[in-house]
């Protein structure tokens, strides 16, 4: 299975790659992690609408085909910890490649949202974009080590 983090925007402070980077090297080979960062589209004197679209075509355009595609939106289901750690343990056993989404900062295009197969929210709190690529691949490694019991995640 793939796990795949397909974010809006390609430029993230060093701090930022640094730790993404620490997380996603620490998954097994049978689940590898991996970022796919697409272009942001220009905000000149365009409409949200032309800018979301064209950052739909683009984030399409990176999910491999046959993925489950989990969209983050601030009106996605809350999920905790655990509750991460059952769906990834129901992806692995269905043999999904996955893709989580991170929109740009307009968020993503309201018909994609629709489209995807699940809607989720990492938090109540608005996180800058950066920071929320490392958030979700520590809570994937942590949701993974507590599907092997590893004691990486200690209650």
């Amino acid at each position: 299975m793939k796990l795949s983090i397909i974010a809006v925007g390609q430029k993230v402070p060093d701090w930022a790659q640094t730790a993404y980077d620490d997380y996603a090297k620490r998954f097994p080979p049978e689940l590898k992690l991996e970022l796919k960062a697409v272009k942001t589209e220009p905000r000149a004197s365009k409409t949200l609408d032309t800018l979301l679209a064209a950052e739909r075509v683009r984030i399409e355009g990176a999910i491999s085909r046959g993925s489950r595609v989990v969209a983050l939106d601030e009106r996605g289901t809350a999920v905790t910890t655990m509750a991460l750690a059952e769906k990834l343990k129901g992806w692995q056993l269905a043999g999904d490649d996955v893709a989580i989404v991170i929109g740009g900062p307009d968020g993503l295009e309201a018909g994609f949202k629709r489209a995807a197969h699940e809607r989720i929210r990492l938090s109540d709190l608005t996180l800058p974009h950066a920071m929320v690529r490392v958030l979700l691949a520590e809570q994937l490694y942590r949701a993974w080590s507590i599907t092997i019991n590893h004691p990486y995640h200690r209650e």
